[in-house]
């Protein structure tokens, strides 16, 4: 028999909400959980990521919530992404009962969330290092708390949190009712439940059977820092409708989707320290298709429920082979076919046979895309493009002004050959690199441990650990060693996270030059020094306030 959410008895509120989702039937972990969470009782959840957990917890939470000036649940979340998530669904179930949720996490000021505290919070959501926080400078009174909610427990486990859940669960009543959702439960989450919950009852979610057959999975095994072109070399050749770009963090979402914009391919970051209305903007713009590209987290890309989603791209893997079978299923939705592509670097290889495992299904080994069949590939569209045009015969004032050039003494073929050029203008936004794949030949093993100090897109990029000297040839690092060509630095370096691909990107963008005429790039540790021709300096200079490199902004000068 199929339970309905109108068979829980939920309060009026929340039913009239359910409604207004158009929830019917609630999903196994909210079948399960929710009438246990209704009698008081601590209860253990075993189920992975995706299957309706927030609900299974905030709509009990809800149910007995009543108006008090101190908070009565809290919610820890491994990471500020999930926090900000939570608090928001908490938030849009209980908005008929004008419930106050709060997110607290690190990496925000303290004085916004220590001053919504005061003036009252019902459910706080949080990161156990914040959560810490508050309570050391006495802003968070966790004395009325009813419900604690251990959201991803295995997560908190593997980010080293256990001890301050630990010290947080001490910090409240005895009398709580405890809930702990985990996808796995290793001994050090089962000791846990053993200290701070009373005879709690399980409910396990069997793993469901992914359907991946409408989905291609193809791999490139690609050195780390080829990785950046490789990915704008396959976005020339792949027939992208959507896309979604899975990083790791928060910081590298920005960083990506930045160098992918400034290589001519717009893309937008999806990740935790949005608000909830730019989140919902961003995916607004990404449905109706006016943004193409997103990149995103795993955390934030939780809840993300779009059908026409053409290709996934791991640029970089998850741990956990599971993870990427998520990752990948957001793709091939609906009856439609897609495509998922990862970008393993040598050392990644070995997870290649777990990820196997895990769908059943093998993965394709595929080459590169060759910066000839990248140029072979733009002039056969632009020939297309032509060939539909001229059977249209829509350009009569175009015409005419082909008439004008003739009259001057133009030839008509100098004439087509330079229209075209215009045409193609957009095209130098697009830097074509000639990447090679991992398995090539053409690499050595110390290329392979060691990119960076080797050939960049033809630039020799050297690392240093800050001495003056370059190379192990000595010389002074404030002149170019070429011909004609001009060194500049910028105050950024690798303790920002500088790589090659950022300053090629930016400046080649920005100052509207091939990438392929930057020469040398030395990276030290607070500064990053650049050659370039000499014939370019001025143009280079004169964008200066435009450049960045994620959200920094950065002057190049004259060194």
């Amino acid at each position: 028999m199929t339970t309905e959410f109108t068979s829980l008895n939920l309060r009026l509120e929340l039913e009239q909400v359910i409604l207004e989702l158009g929830y019917i039937t609630p999903t196994a972990i909210q079948a399960g959980m929710i009438p246990l969470m209704l009698t008081g009782v601590d209860v253990i959840g075993q189920a992975q990521t995706g299957t309706g957990k927030t609900a299974a917890f905030a709509l009990p939470i809800l149910h007995h919530y009543i108006h008090q000036r101190l908070p009565q649940a809290l919610v820890l979340a491994p990471t500020r992404e999930l926090a900000v998530q939570v608090a928001a669904a908490i938030e849009q179930y209980g908005k008929h009962l004008k419930v106050r949720v709060l997110a607290v996490y690190g990496g925000q000021p303290y004085g916004p969330q220590v001053n919504q505290l005061k003036r009252g919070v019902d459910v706080v959501v949080g990161t156990p290092g914040r959560i810490i926080d508050l309570i050391a400078r006495k802003v968070l009174d966790l004395s009325m708390i009813k419900t604690v909610v251990l959201d991803e427990a295995d997560e908190m486990l593997n980010m080293g949190f256990i001890e301050p859940v630990e010290e947080i669960l001490s910090s409240t009543p005895t009398t709580r009712q405890t809930a702990l959702f985990s996808a796995t439960l290793p001994a050090r989450i089962r000791t846990l439940a053993d200290r701070f919950m009373r005879d709690p009852q399980s409910v396990t979610i069997k793993k469901s059977t992914l359907t991946l057959s409408g989905t291609e999975q193809r791999y490139y095994l690609v050195h780390e820092g080829d990785k950046l072109p490789a990915l704008t070399n396959l976005f020339e050749m792949e027939p992208i409708t959507s896309a979604l770009i899975f990083v790791r963090t928060r910081v590298e979402t920005g960083q990506l989707a930045s160098q992918l914009s400034a290589r001519g391919f717009p893309a937008e970051a999806l990740n935790g320290d949005l608000e909830q209305n730019a989140r919902e903007q961003i995916l607004g713009r990404f449905r109706s298709g006016q943004i193409k590209v997103l990149v995103a987290t795993d955390v934030a890309a939780r809840g993300l429920d779009i059908d026409n989603i053409s290709h996934v791209f791991n640029y970089q893997l998850p741990d956990d082979a599971e993870v990427y079978v998520h990752r990948i299923g957001r793709t091939g939705r609906a009856g439609k076919t897609g495509i998922a592509i990862s970008l393993f670097s040598p050392r990644e290889k070995r997870r290649l046979r777990e990820i196997e495992i895990m769908t059943k299904q093998p993965m394709t080994l595929a080459k590169l895309p060759t910066a000839q069949d990248i140029i072979a590939r733009r002039e056969n569209q632009l020939f297309e493009q032509m060939k539909i045009w001229l059977g249209r015969g829509r350009y009569q004032r175009e015409r005419e002004v082909v008439a004008r050039l003739i009259e001057d003494g133009h030839e008509a073929m100098e004439i087509a050959a330079a229209a075209l050029k215009l045409a193609r203008g957009d095209e130098k936004q697009r830097p074509v690199s000639n990447v090679v794949d991992a398995t090539s030949p053409e690499r050595s093993p110390r290329n392979e441990r060691d990119f960076g100090r080797g050939k960049f897109q033809g630039k020799d990029v050297r690392r240093s650990s800050g001495s003056s000297s370059e190379g192990s040839g000595g010389g002074n690092k404030r002149k170019s060693s070429e011909a004609g060509m001009v060194r500049l630095k910028l105050n950024k370096g690798k303790e920002n996270g500088v790589r090659p691909n950022d300053i090629v990107g930016t400046i080649a963008h920005h100052a509207d030059i091939p990438g392929s005429s930057i020469g040398k790039i030395r990276i030290e540790d607070k500064y990053t020094y650049v050659d370039v021709p000499e014939e370019l300096v001025e143009k280079v200079l004169k964008h200066n306030g435009n450049y960045r490199i994620g959200k920094d902004k950065f002057t190049l000068v004259k060194s």
